[in-house]
């Protein structure tokens, strides 16, 4: 009897990504948003050490405290910012950002790989002066769109260890099903932040990867057609760097 339960909720489970992943009203809602401020809405890191993530609920500023994400990553890419003055808030757009990790735009653009700006000990302490950030487009269990996560510098390595675990059991992220948790961290100075973790829940079924894998491209679409504008949005919680370690403090107050 425990056989057939557990049978029975896997089969749920397996369903859910094919249904949700519907590309088309995904192509629907941007045609209809064409040329307007579109974008997906943003999964947010409180500070102070919080392990809930802050999601969206329903029209205005209302928010839902979730312990975990599970869903699917559809796609992920570098955020890069720079700005001249010390950011503190609102929707100003960077100097200089970027969005594939290489080619800065704005001043001073060119190659971020050289950017003098782009290196640690450039910023605060041993920070960067460009502010390195992980975009993060996931599809959650229960809705129709992905959802945006900014992850910030102290959660990169966490990140970059999950990916390379995955990758090397022959598993793309957009064909799995990935958990994703808070914990709390304290740097050298004795500061609580967030950090990021992340796990393998379970691979997709061949009708799932299909409608994701769709799904996938018009993620990518939306993404290449951002602006340096959009950086705005994604660093709006801009961490504060120690001063020591370089490491994530907490966002910045507005």
């Amino acid at each position: 009897m425990t056989e057939i339960k557990k049978e029975t909720t896997e089969v749920a489970k397996t369903n859910n990504f094919a249904e949700l992943a519907n590309a088309s009203a995904l192509n629907d809602i941007t045609e209809d948003l064409a040329g307007l401020d579109f974008t997906f809405d943003r999964i947010r890191i409180p500070a102070g050490g919080s392990t809930v993530f802050e999601i969206p609920d329903g029209d205005g500023d209302d928010v839902t405290m979730i312990k975990e994400l599970v869903g699917v990553i559809l796609l992920h890419h570098p955020a890069f910012a720079y700005y001249k003055e010390k950011y503190t808030g609102g929707t100003n757009p960077p100097d200089c950002g970027s969005f594939d990790g290489e080619n800065g735009i704005g001043d001073p653009g060119g190659k971020c790989a050289n950017c003098p700006l782009n290196q640690f000990g450039s910023g605060n302490g041993q920070s960067k002066a460009c502010k390195n950030r992980r975009m993060i487009y996931i599809l959650m269990e229960g809705e129709m769109l992905p959802m945006v996560l900014s992850l910030p510098t102290g959660s990169l390595k966490e990140f970059t260890k999950y990916l390379k675990r995955q990758l090397s059991k022959g598993r793309k992220l957009n064909r799995i099903v990935t958990r994703i948790g808070l914990k709390k961290a304290t740097n050298s100075s004795g500061i609580t932040y967030s950090q990021a973790v992340f796990g393998f829940e379970r691979e997709l079924n061949e009708e799932e990867k299909a409608a994701i894998a769709t799904m996938t491209e018009s993620v990518k679409a939306y993404a290449s057609n951002l602006t340096v504008a959009a950086l705005a949005d994604v660093v709006e919680d801009l961490p504060f760097v120690d001063a020591e370690t370089g490491e994530i403090i907490e966002p910045l107050k507005q």
